[in-house]
């Protein structure tokens, strides 16, 4: 856990819901921007229509290339969101009557990311007759020409922020592409092929392609893939994502998901009843991903594609492990990095404002991980570095809310002409690549940029507070209030509480979890008799349990837990401290 940050308490706007809304949830929403009841509806008939740039153009070359049989391939990406947008793709186009549609996903360690020349090269293999890229290609310039020069069209289907030339393909569909009308531009990958493949139906139907032999299919059977890839890939979650989640939640919840989904639920030991979007984000996400991280993620996307629940669960257990050895790996490797900073004696006045991290050691496919949890602790935009090769080394950045990664580095490689070989991403996470010999001069730059873009106050840590709860507050029809009321998410954060405890009972629990067991502090300044369970995971374990503390201030999140059967109040702990006065 980081250290304790500054509290900053949330200011709720003036609203204008229905009493239908209870008192606490108006005023979590008016926190958060969000004031009226038709901001917080989830229905599928708030989704704007698909009208993006360059969907009449994709759509008429689908439309196309399904009546006429031709083979179609989709290349994805290495992450969740790429998984299940290949997933999406798969399905949706052959439900629609696509007869020859297969996928190619890059190794990460082989090809990199995106359309590259290399991997058009295998995918020519194939003899597609288009190929259709899902959560990338709008920056594969020099891979869509490679393709055009074998007579290969291609579709892009991105949400990356493009740069300032475009890749010369036979259609682009990308929300954030400049002239896009489409209000939604915050969708993962998989939202956009979603919308892709709404549009394409659109199309078809126009086309009299349905009939009682070609039933017309109900695409909302793929939302809990578009559920997942999006709460994974950490966009944020306006209205059309809230939407996209929620509905893909109830899916779930209800039992109608793919059994892919149902298998990684097992071996995470989630409830599909009970799930909620973090649980998505925490458990089912970090489990694919570690396939694309330390392997190869076509072994999540046969998970998610196979109807076959047995086999679904085998490959869900492959991935457990996967995910286990990768959590082993990002332990070890955060250690060393502690290390590093532990030596050079990091505090206010000398910290860098962006931190640069480099081994040789480390694995490429963990160091965006790493990434993060340096971030955490430091409050500092962090980029760790993973040898690609002899001379080459790979980035993943993480950001604090102030910085655009993107445009960062956008800005110092505009500066500094051919420092970065390549580069892409979001606001919040990017990667790049740079010679091994540019390092230095690549840290200097990045720290430069940083403190340029970010003021003091964006570079001291803070959390949020929605505000202190009193005893009566801590029931189970609040914890349940809370967790029906989401989807929570990026940039829609979950309601957290700060306040001050009377420290009951602590223990460690799984190495590195702090249980605890804690009395609240009521308003006449007096311990509550009431106790209440909560823990804080992955803990300094040289600092927690200690005997010494009988009284802590926390940051939490109100919860609840279904043990045998029976609920509970859970406080989840994000930071704690001893009381200090």
């Amino acid at each position: 856990m980081a250290d304790f940050p500054d509290i900053i308490l949330r200011t709720p706007a003036v609203t204008e819901f229905s009493a239908t809304v209870p008192l606490l949830l108006q005023k979590l929403y008016g926190a958060r921007g969000v004031l009226r009841d038709s901001d917080i509806e989830t229905g599928l008939e708030q989704l704007p229509k698909p009208d993006m740039k360059g969907m009449t153009a994709a759509c008429a070359l689908l439309a196309d290339a399904i009546q006429n049989q031709k083979r179609l391939l989709i290349v994805g990406d290495f992450d969740c969101d790429g998984a299940t947008s290949t997933t999406v793709g798969l399905l949706g186009l052959r439900a629609l009557g696509a007869v020859h549609v297969d996928y190619l996903v890059p190794n990460r360690f082989e090809y990199g990311y995106g359309l590259t020349p290399e991997i058009v090269a295998v995918a020519a293999e194939r003899k597609p007759d288009l190929i259709i890229t899902v959560d990338n290609g709008i920056s594969s310039i020099e891979g869509v020409a490679a393709a055009a020069k074998l007579g290969i069209p291609v579709l892009v289907t991105d949400h990356h922020l493009p740069g300032d030339s475009l890749p010369a393909a036979a259609a682009i569909v990308n929300p954030n592409q400049h002239g896009c009308p489409f209000p939604a531009k915050s969708l993962a990958g998989v939202g956009v092929m979603f919308y892709v493949l709404l549009a394409l139906r659109s199309e078809l139907r126009e086309r009299a392609w349905f009939s009682d032999a070609r039933i017309e299919p109900n695409l909302a059977e793929l939302l809990d893939l578009v559920a997942l890839g999006t709460v994974a890939d950490v966009v944020p979650l306006e209205q059309t994502n809230r939407v996209l989640v929620a509905q893909g939640l109830r899916r779930i919840r209800a039992g109608r998901c793919r059994p892919g989904i149902r298998a990684l639920l097992r071996v995470a030991g989630k409830e599909a009843s009970r799930l909620v979007a973090a649980d998505m984000g925490f458990a089912l996400g970090p489990r694919l991903n570690a396939a694309g991280r330390l392997d190869d993620i076509s072994l999540g996307i046969r998970c998610l594609l196979t109807d076959d629940e047995d086999v679904a669960l085998s490959l869900a257990a492959e991935l457990d492990d996967l995910n286990r050895e990768r959590r082993a790996i990002e332990q070890s490797m955060k250690d060393d990095a502690m290390k590093v900073l532990a030596h050079l004696q990091l505090d206010a006045s000398n910290i860098p404002n962006g931190i640069c991290l480099y081994d040789p050691t480390w694995h490429q496919g963990v160091v965006g991980i790493l990434a993060s949890r340096i971030k955490d602790r430091y409050h500092r935009p962090v980029i760790a570095f993973a040898d690609a090769d002899d001379h080459e080394m790979k980035g993943s950045a993480r950001s604090i809310p102030g910085l655009h990664l993107r445009d960062a580095l956008d800005l110092l490689a505009k500066r500094n002409p051919g420092l970065l070989n390549k580069f892409g991403g979001h606001a919040m996470a990017a990667g790049l690549s740079l010679a091994k010999a540019d390092y230095s001069r690549f840290e200097a730059a990045f720290d430069a940029i940083v403190a340029e873009l970010t003021s003091e106050e964006q570079l001291i840590a803070a959390v949020y507070s929605d505000g202190e709860l009193q005893p009566e507050d801590f029931s189970i029809e609040h914890a349940e209030l809370l967790r029906s009321a989401g989807p929570w998410g990026q940039n829609f954060p979950e309601p957290k509480f700060h306040g001050r405890f009377r420290l009951v009972q602590q223990r460690i629990v799984g190495q590195r979890h702090l249980k605890m067991v804690l009395a609240p502090l009521s308003e006449n300044g007096d311990f509550s008799q009431q106790i209440i369970d909560a823990i804080a995971f992955n803990i300094d374990t040289a600092v927690w349990p200690n005997e010494q503390v009988d009284e802590i201030d926390v940051v939490y999140k109100l919860d609840s837990n279904l043990f045998r059967e029976r609920l509970s109040v859970q406080l989840l702990v994000e930071h704690l401290q001893a009381a200090t006065d």
